[in-house]
């Protein structure tokens, strides 16, 4: 590891937008947002993990990553949230993906090497600890109770005055569409609970991984189980449902264009 050299701004990027994609399956699977059955055992970062094999949904999720790492390039980045929600729209928990750039690097300089960055080696061994730590989840969050109307959305959210960049140079918008408040931090109650998962910085750019359960899923959770001494009953994965990625617009709410949602989600006859 000693002699492996620094990040560049260019691999952090890369390296950060991998992990996330990593970590949304990852999110699915552990959450029991689709059938165990929909994933097969894999291994990344020298530690087993899970990935969804439906055609479908691994191109929304790789679709909406892709158009994260764009995101990432530019700075602009300050969250990326993955929101397990219900049939209602109501935010139940958000994955919190938080992203802080340390340093200004131009253009020509990012496939430079940083120094002082960590490398890449060693972000990969941080990555791992994340990963332990997020199949470790439930002991944390208690097993998803929700029934079977979940599913999940996937957000970003920019610094104030952003807006997503194009992914190319034709005159197709960017893949985002503004997000419902209620499902980003913004919307976020004080009684919301915030779980910290694992944070690293490698020199160019800070990531932490922290989960939130609503108030919403909280108070239905007391309700169901009044006695805290009587455990949650065990309940069997919910049927696969499509990976909405559009959210209902309040319509007494303006469009918050720094808080958006990735479109285009799997349809309802795709999913297995």
């Amino acid at each position: 590891m000693a002699n492996s050299p620094p990040l560049t701004f260019n691999q952090a990027v890369r390296g950060i937008t991998e992990f996330i994609e990593v970590a949304i399956h990852t999110i699915l699977y552990v959450r029991q947002i689709y059938p165990s059955d929909l994933f097969v055992r894999r291994k990344k970062y020298d530690t087993p993990v899970f990935q969804s094999r439906h055609p479908a949904l691994n191109a929304y999720i790789s679709g909406a990553v892709k158009a994260i790492g764009e995101q990432l390039l530019t700075g602009n980045v300050e969250k990326v949230v993955v929101v397990i929600k219900d049939k209602e729209e109501i935010a139940l928990e958000r994955f919190l993906f938080s992203v802080e750039n340390m340093i200004q690097v131009e253009s020509f300089n990012k496939d430079t090497s940083v120094e002082d960055a960590i490398s890449s080696i060693a972000l990969g061994q941080y990555f791992r600890g994340f990963l332990v730590k997020l199949n470790m989840i439930e002991s944390q969050l208690g097993q998803m109770y929700l029934g079977d109307d979940v599913s999940f959305s996937i957000a970003i959210e920019l610094k104030a005055e952003n807006v997503p960049t194009k992914s190319d140079k034709s005159s197709n918008p960017p893949p985002w569409i503004p997000a419902y408040t209620q499902h980003t931090t913004a919307g976020a109650s004080d009684d919301a609970e915030l779980h910290m998962i694992r944070a690293v910085n490698t020199g160019i750019i800070n990531l932490s991984l922290a989960v939130q359960e609503s108030d919403v899923k909280l108070q239905r959770e007391r309700e169901a189980f009044p006695k805290t001494n009587v455990p949650k009953p065990a309940q069997s994965a919910p049927a696969a449902k499509s990976a909405s990625s559009t959210s209902k617009k309040d319509e007494n709410e303006p469009a918050q264009e720094s808080r958006v949602e990735k479109q285009q989600e799997p349809k309802d006859g795709d999913t297995a």
